[in-house]
């Protein structure tokens, strides 16, 4: 059995100013992007430019960052929020939603997609594989602070983790952020980057992302303590479980239209 190494939340401290290592691994997330897709923007097949990904990247951070906070405020406490609106600003208190973020990406992509004429699938199976890294580097944050610890484990687990933190403090956890960083993170990057190295049927890469990573996040809730003032829901599912169904579909759908319709980039 583990104990959580309690790292401090500061990686950085100049004067009163201190660095996070959450910010950090956003950071991470976002130099992945930059890196990774300008290297994939040499191959002109895709239609896409490295001035596109940096304007990606740039706009892209306003969805993720917006989208994550508003989408964990209208997801998981709509009553405490429109009691406290005002709260809604107050990101240093955390609180961000992954589904929140990808909605915040999606209605960029599409909106970048109709201004450069580009489409929006276009734009979204490029992004696609992009976007997995900056996913593992937030559940390592998140795992770094502490937070979002796994549901109990038995004693016998090897890598089972003990979780100060949590006011049960004593029992051993799975160390789910864990779980999460390597199937949500770098197991479906390696999937999405292997898939787009040729040209597929449009769509079916951002459709690929979209079946990706709702059966990794529905697995890992399984491992993951729910929030506690939300507990399992309906049919013994988390709030997270149950967000990430309509993406699940939409990912099967739209893999079955790209498929239809044939054509390829």
């Amino acid at each position: 059995m583990l104990i959580h190494p309690q790292f401090d939340p500061v990686a950085i401290s100049i004067g009163p100013v201190g660095v996070h290592w959450y910010g950090l691994m956003y950071l991470a997330g976002f130099i992945a992007f930059w890196a990774l897709g300008r290297m994939r923007a040499r191959e002109a097949w895709r239609g896409v430019t490295r001035d596109d990904v940096e304007n990606m990247l740039f706009w892209g951070v306003f969805g993720v960052v917006l989208g994550g906070r508003l989408g964990y405020c209208l997801f998981y406490q709509p009553a405490y929020y429109a009691e406290h609106p005002l709260e809604i600003l107050q990101m240093w208190h955390g609180g961000m939603s992954a589904h929140g973020g990808l909605i915040g990406v999606l209605i960029v992509m599409a909106l970048y997609g109709r201004m450069r004429g580009m489409g929006f699938w276009r734009v979204a199976d490029f992004v696609a594989p992009l976007v997995p890294l900056g996913l593992a580097f937030g559940r390592l944050g998140n795992f770094i602070n502490g937070e979002l610890w796994g549901r109990a484990a038995s004693a016998d687990l090897p890598w089972a983790m003990v979780f100060p933190q949590a006011m049960d403090g004593g029992v051993p956890r799975h160390p789910s952020q864990l779980y999460e960083a390597g199937l949500e993170g770098f197991a479906l990057f390696l999937l999405l980057w292997i898939y787009s190295r040729k040209p597929r049927p449009v769509a079916r890469t951002g459709a690929l992302f979209g079946i990706g990573y709702s059966l990794a996040r529905f697995t890992c809730e399984f491992f993951r303590e729910p929030d506690a003032f939300l507990g399992l829901q309906a049919l013994g599912l988390s709030r997270g479980q149950w967000l990430t169904l309509p993406l699940l579909l939409a990912g099967i759908l739209v893999w079955i239209w790209a498929g239809r319709r044939g054509a390829k980039r």
